[in-house]
């Protein structure tokens, strides 16, 4: 398990990353995340990420109380990435532990973080996925045998 704490961003992020530009509509967006299994996007202006755009978010367009009018559809599907997208992102260098990677996922509720320089330019994602499989490689224990159904039975009895 102490090999986990030597483990960096950099060795185990994604590095071919899609990214949308503020001004796609929420139209795009939509036909990206269907053609594409992500639940988010690095949003870049000039190369730079300005903002973090995910699923909820997109989702979130058309979520309206019970009591007020549905929105018109085309109208919301017109809406912008920069307009719902977070601008407050959490992101990491490659050079981040990935102890640390998981704390903030854990703390924050977040499936990925991208993965700037230290000009914020994207190099990068992380995700929840990577972190396992880095979890699971340096896990030197196996998983206990499974016990069968009887043995459980008289486990329970005694």
């Amino acid at each position: 398990m102490y090999e986990f704490l030597q483990e960096t961003v950099a060795s185990n992020m994604t590095r071919s990353v899609r990214s949308v530009a503020p001004e796609m509509t929420v139209g795009d967006l939509y036909r990206l995340f269907a053609k594409n299994d992500y639940d988010a996007y690095p949003v870049l202006r000039d190369d730079v990420v300005v903002g973090f755009v995910t699923k909820l978010d997109a989702l979130k367009v058309f979520a309206c109380p019970v009591d007020h009018m549905l929105p018109r559809y085309d109208d919301r599907m017109g809406t912008t990435v920069d307009e719902i997208m977070s601008s407050d992102v959490i992101a990491v260098e490659p050079d981040t532990n990935l102890q640390r990677v998981l704390q903030l996922m854990v703390a924050h509720r977040l499936k990925s973080l991208p993965v700037i320089d230290k000009y914020h330019h994207l190099v990068g994602i992380i995700a929840r996925e990577d972190v396992m499989r880095a979890l699971a490689r340096c896990t030197k224990r196996q998983a206990p045998p499974l016990v069968p159904c009887e043995t459980v039975r008289c486990l329970r009895l005694v």
